[in-house]
């Protein structure tokens, strides 16, 4: 019986340690309870198949993007865009920070919010690449990070996720797919 509750007990706190870990990504604590910031990008819903007009098939504008949620002391937001199936590992499509804390929309083909920045992707430019995968079906995240910082210095394409990093207090994320038809 002193084993079962001890194997209870261990699982209760395991299964705690990783409610925790789960929550840290998403989710902050205020005074009403538990809060979470939502990411839309119109198209398409999370694990869902992007419209080839977002891509290098179609117009290659960038979808509109919307939030809500940001937790209490964000000062900015980021963004970015990322195929982590390319064939040589994490490709950036798009990188844009320093957006004013007041903005919840990056409309359809831009123009960026006033303030925000963008910085190189890995097709040599500093605007949005839609999704454009040599083969097979390949998964775009789409990630906002609520930062504590109004503005961040010295961002470049190598440097973004760690000057991130060190400001996010939340994220939120939307998984795109997309593979190209022949």
């Amino acid at each position: 019986m002193k084993y079962l509750i001890a194997c209870l007990l261990f699982v209760l706190s395991f299964s705690s340690v990783l409610a925790e870990e789960e929550t840290k990504a998403h989710f902050w604590q205020n005074e009403e309870g538990v809060v979470e910031m939502k990411l839309e990008v119109n198209g398409f819903g999370n694990n869902q198949k992007i419209p080839s007009e977002y891509t290098c098939d179609g117009k290659d504008a960038s979808p509109e993007i919307k939030w809500s949620g940001a937790p209490e002391g964000t000062k900015s937001f980021a963004l970015s865009v990322i195929d982590p199936d390319a064939p040589m590992g994490d490709f950036v499509h798009w990188l844009i920070y320093d957006i004013p804390k007041d903005c919840a929309v990056i409309p359809k083909g831009g123009p960026l919010p006033p303030g925000a920045k963008e910085t190189g992707n890995d097709f040599g430019k500093s605007s949005y690449g839609g999704p454009c995968p040599p083969s097979g079906t390949h998964r775009y995240f789409f990630t906002l990070y609520a930062l504590d910082k109004e503005h961040l210095e010295e961002v470049k394409s190598k440097n973004f996720r760690e000057k991130v990093k060190e400001s996010t207090i939340a994220s939120a994320e939307v998984i795109g797919l997309y593979s190209r038809g022949r």
